[in-house]
């Protein structure tokens, strides 16, 4: 196999350490990024050869465009890129504030869009090239207590998916990675951020949700080397997924989600058809994607 050249965002800890740990190991390139180029350096032992840092704070755009322009004049191009960086927020929707709404989407959807944006002209040129945008189990289903977290996944989930059909005709591919929970530090106060604001009608469900989250840190049935070595698969597959869902808990709440949306298709198919009109020049219409 070639050697590829990744482009990492969040790479200071979590799952983006251990995807720049992998691809190091595999003889690949890696520009890791991270609002700490220090940490970052830390945590990979330091700038080789084939590993090369940089600041990137994905809540500014021009961090991400000057990023790429020193991996593309370090290595040349850009094979892989690994849209990581991100936190989640916890709390219920009635006690976000809008400022909280804003962050959570600055860094979660429009940081990663950036990111996009200023490594793709270099993509095309090439006519080839590998986009993972890490989405999360939150993308798949909505969950109580992290409604703007959710949110911002599913915004990630559905850019990906239209994202992909652009991109096909120039030989680029992108693969929609959905964890489940996984054993980072992810559930720290590092990584989550909870809401300040308390209404008294969510103190005993607030509480508990709480409570869940916070006995589930540390125990979380994932291991991220595996997952890490995983997407070295997908990268390397000429065929790679549009989703790829990350251990048995997202595979299986995945499935229970698509019974239960074929359940209520089916029982409102009657009702929904229903609402088609008699319009004889609508019969050759097809959504999106159909053929």
């Amino acid at each position: 196999m070639m050697q590829k050249c990744w482009f990492i965002t969040g790479a200071s800890r979590g799952l983006g350490l251990d995807i720049a740990k992998a691809a190091l190991r595999a003889g690949d390139c890696v520009m890791a990024t991270g609002r700490d180029p220090q940490q970052v350096l830390a945590a990979l032992g330091g700038d080789s050869e084939c590993l090369m840092v940089a600041r990137l704070d994905v809540d500014h755009p021009e961090d991400a465009h000057a990023a790429v322009a020193m991996a593309l004049e370090r290595f040349g191009g850009i094979d892989v890129l690994v849209n990581n960086a991100g936190y989640g927020h916890l709390g219920f929707f009635e006690e976000s504030t809008a400022q909280d709404i804003r962050h959570q989407f600055d860094s979660n959807v429009f940081g990663l869009m950036e990111v996009t944006r200023a490594v793709l002209p270099s993509m095309r040129a090439a006519g080839a090239g590998h986009i993972l945008n890490m989405s999360s189990l939150a993308g798949v289903r909505g969950s109580a207590f992290s409604s703007i977290y959710c949110a911002s996944k599913f915004a990630v989930e559905g850019f990906s998916e239209a994202l992909a059909e652009e991109l096909a005709p120039f030989g680029i591919r992108v693969t929609i990675v959905e964890p489940g929970p996984f054993r980072t530090d992810f559930l720290s106060g590092r990584s989550l951020r909870v809401g300040a604001a308390c209404l008294p009608g969510y103190d005993a469900a607030r509480e508990r949700l709480r409570a869940s989250f916070e006995a589930r840190n540390g125990r979380q049935a994932g291991d991220p080397e595996r997952l890490a070595r995983a997407l070295l698969t997908l990268v390397n597959d000429p065929h790679p997924p549009l989703r790829f869902l990350a251990g048995s808990v997202a595979s299986d709440a995945a499935l229970h989600k698509l019974e239960h949306m074929r359940g209520e298709i089916d029982r409102w198919r009657d009702l929904s058809t229903g609402t088609d009109g008699a319009y004889a020049d609508s019969r050759q219409w097809q959504a999106p994607g159909q053929s």
